[in-house]
């Protein structure tokens, strides 16, 4: 058998009416089987009085109405309430005709079952109480209420009498027998039947509770697993922003000093070789720093092994500001009050903005500028300030000509709870002001 096949045969034999379809042969064999439809059928016909109809119509309504049952049976869960309908009425025709109560008759309690487990609550209400109504005006109001009545059964007793009564019945033995009938009461099979009927609608209605704690647990679960997926995404996103700022930095700086090294070599290579060789060799050594730092970066996303490169800190701002003289800008360092062990956090972002401060006095503030970093240790943050005497673009065309310099320092200090300002100096120039928290955010 081919796929297509397969999937199509799977897919029919997955469908409702499928199952359904079988508990109705399975009622109907059973039946057979255990009320002995056809004999049933005719000894109901054949008795005369018998609170029914007499005659061969009897079989073709019996028949009649069970092939009806059979189809509500079947077709109960795309029509419940239809089919409950069908099979009441076609349980009614078997009673009016006189066929005693068979196990076709519980089709109507399978189908109120169905219908309190897939309809609303005032629907399946609606439908026992209309079921137990029908069945008291058959047991009870109705001209063809005799194959719903308990059957009537005698009482006997006997005792020994010395002479017995006139007209009293004396057996040989000088036993007296009295007989009495229980008689035939019309009610004696609502309870019965108004169980069943309650027991049904009892067992559908906890099913359709049952269903629905089970569908609000599922779109729980999905809930919790779509609020999962956002977190994870939020989490790659503020990943995948903090390694972008890591390249940037490293990058920016990196290729901002070669280039500066590469223009100066250029100018100084026809008259002034030992400048030419001293600039080659500032960019080696920025190059390779460079690399080093893109290695540990790299190393943070998995591809790379090479983890033993420590993060860089305040601790490295001396050999920092020494290519960034190398590099043909004078820079002074200034530490104010007793440097202190900060948060590996705290640490690296420091470093990193002071570092993209001074790619940009290196890009904007022009020759001949000079720049000076101050660092000064609080008791609950440490302030960093970078300033240069240049006459470079100013701040907003710092921030928006193209680069991701001050956004990049932004996104760092507001990540850790501090403050930033980027902006012109009173004498010229531009000053870079940021105060990271040591111990947390600030209140």
């Amino acid at each position: 058998m081919n796929a297509p096949a397969a999937l199509t045969l799977r897919a029919w034999v997955g469908r409702p009416v499928l199952p359904d379809a079988a508990l109705a042969c399975v009622l109907f064999v059973v039946c057979l089987l255990m009320n002995g439809g056809f004999d049933l059928v005719r000894t109901q016909a054949d008795q005369p009085g018998g609170g029914g109809w007499s005659g061969p119509g009897v079989l073709w309504v019996w028949w009649v109405a069970t092939a009806l049952t059979m189809v509500g049976v079947t077709l109960r869960r795309r029509q419940p309430v239809a089919m409950l309908i069908l099979c009441a009425l076609s349980a009614g025709a078997r009673a009016a005709v006189g066929v005693l109560p068979t196990v076709m008759d519980l089709a109507v309690l399978i189908l109120l079952y169905t219908v309190a487990s897939r309809c609303s609550r005032p629907a399946s209400l609606l439908a026992l109480g209309g079921l137990l109504l029908g069945a008291a005006w058959l047991i009870g109001g109705s001209p063809v209420d005799q194959p719903l009545r308990m059957p009537a059964f005698r009482v006997c007793s006997r005792h020994v009498v010395p002479s017995g009564p006139a007209g009293a019945e004396v057996g040989a033995a000088g036993i007296d027998t009295a007989c009495h009938g229980s008689g035939s009461s019309p009610w004696r099979g609502l309870p019965v039947l108004g169980s069943g009927l309650i027991a049904a609608w009892a067992v559908g209605y906890g099913s359709r509770n049952r269903r629905a704690y089970l569908e609000q647990l599922h779109a729980r679960a999905q809930g919790l697993e779509r609020e999962r997926d956002h977190q994870a995404a939020l989490a790659v996103a503020a990943e995948r922003g903090r390694i972008s700022r890591e390249v940037h930095d490293v990058v920016a700086h990196g290729l901002s000093l070669i280039v500066v090294q590469a223009q100066g070599a250029e100018a100084a290579l026809d008259n002034r070789p030992g400048d030419t060789r001293a600039a080659l060799q500032t960019i080696v050594a920025t190059g390779r720093d460079a690399l080093a730092d893109m290695r540990r970066v790299l190393a943070a996303l998995g591809e790379m092994e090479d983890t033993w490169h420590s993060q860089p800190g305040l601790a490295r701002l001396p050999s920092l500001l020494t290519r960034v003289r190398h590099a043909g800008t004078p820079v002074r360092l200034r530490i104010d009050g007793t440097p202190a062990a900060l948060p590996s956090t705290v640490d690296l972002s420091a470093y990193r903005i002071v570092q993209e401060a001074l790619t940009n006095v290196i890009k904007h503030a022009g020759a001949g500028a000079t720049a000076d970093v101050v660092v000064s240790y609080g008791h609950a943050e440490v302030a960093i300030e970078v300033s240069d005497d240049g006459e470079g673009i100013s701040g907003d065309d710092r921030g928006t000509a193209g680069g991701n310099g001050l956004p990049g320092m932004h996104r760092r200090v507001k990540l850790l709870g501090g403050h930033l300002s980027a902006e012109p100096g009173d004498r010229g120039g531009f000053v870079v002001r940021a105060g990271l928290p040591i111990n947390g955010q600030n209140a």
